[in-house]
Order: C-alpha cells, then structure tokens, then sequence
C-alpha cells in the first residue's frame, strides 16, 4: 500500500498515513519524544472535535470517550502492567484514563492490544506514561509488528513512534 508523508511544522515530527483498503489508517509518527508529543496532541484534539461534531449533528446524544487501541509488543506488557497490577493501576489513578491489556496476542504477530479511552487530557497523560515505561523496558527478542486487517481500529507505540489509527 501507499503512504503519504510530511513533516508537521508545528511539532517538528515526521507524520506519516498509511493508504489501503483496509477501515482503518495508521498514522505514523517519528521524531524526538517531545515532539511526538506534541503531534499526538493535535490528533487527539481532532478526534475530539470530530466527537463533538456528532452531539451537535444529533448523530449521538452525548459525547462519548476518546478511545483509542495502542499495540506494543508483548514481552513489554509485563512492565506495563506491573507487579500485582501495580502500574497499570498507578496510570489509571494518575490519568483518569480506563486501561485495559488484552490477554491475547494480536492475530500474526508478537504484540498486545492496549485500549485507552478517557477525555482528551487522560488520554494524552496516558500515552505518555506508557511511552515512559516502554522506553525505560525494550522489548526482548523479535518483534512480529501487527498489521492491521478489514477491521476496526488501533494506536501502536514502538519505541519513539506511535502509529494511529482510528476508528471510522
């Protein structure tokens, strides 16, 4: 498939959106963490317009969650969860965000799905506290990157990256 690449003035990341026939779009963003960010910042800000266009069209009658699905691979889900689920607690109480790891792998590959879902703000706190623990925890051996099929939507994280996709 192709893709469409460009450099973001604002955040000073490398952004790039995958093109296929599949229902969702990975967004792929490079850069310094600080910038990533920051882009991630201005595509939760979109999606939580386009949330808000649907109460105000009548499409829904309240706005619901921001909620995105991260994929990291699995042998990094033990840090992000913690001892006892520690730390998957100490992000939830943090960020006000809901977290939840899947227990399965994702079809084809090595990595877990992480959904979040929260406001604008716990969202964009919850991202990075998960960038925080991924990058303080590489992942151990080969990694199988998930690709996603003719089905709803994901966010992966991968080191300094995060690909997006959202839900359509």
């Amino acid at each position: 498939s192709s893709s469409h690449l460009c450099v973001d003035p604002q955040s000073s990341a490398r952004i790039n959106i995958s093109e296929g026939s599949c229902p969702e779009r990975i967004i792929t963003i490079t850069g310094p963490t600080d910038c990533v960010f920051r882009a991630f910042t201005m595509i939760t800000f979109k999606l939580e317009e386009d949330l808000a266009a649907l109460v105000a069209n009548g499409t829904v009658t309240s706005k619901p969650p921001v909620t995105l699905r991260l994929v990291i691979p699995a042998s990094q889900c033990g840090s992000l969860i913690g001892k006892g689920g520690s730390k998957i607690k100490e992000i939830r109480e943090t960020t006000g965000a809901q977290v939840q790891v899947a227990g399965d792998l994702l079809p084809n590959s090595t990595e877990r799905e992480v959904t979040i879902s929260g406001s604008q703000d716990s969202i964009i706190q919850c991202v990075k506290l998960i960038c925080t623990v991924i990058l303080e925890s590489p992942p151990k051996g080969a990694t199988i990157p998930y690709r996603p099929s003719p089905t709803p939507g994901t966010v992966l994280l991968a080191g300094n990256q995060v690909r997006a996709c959202r839900m359509m």
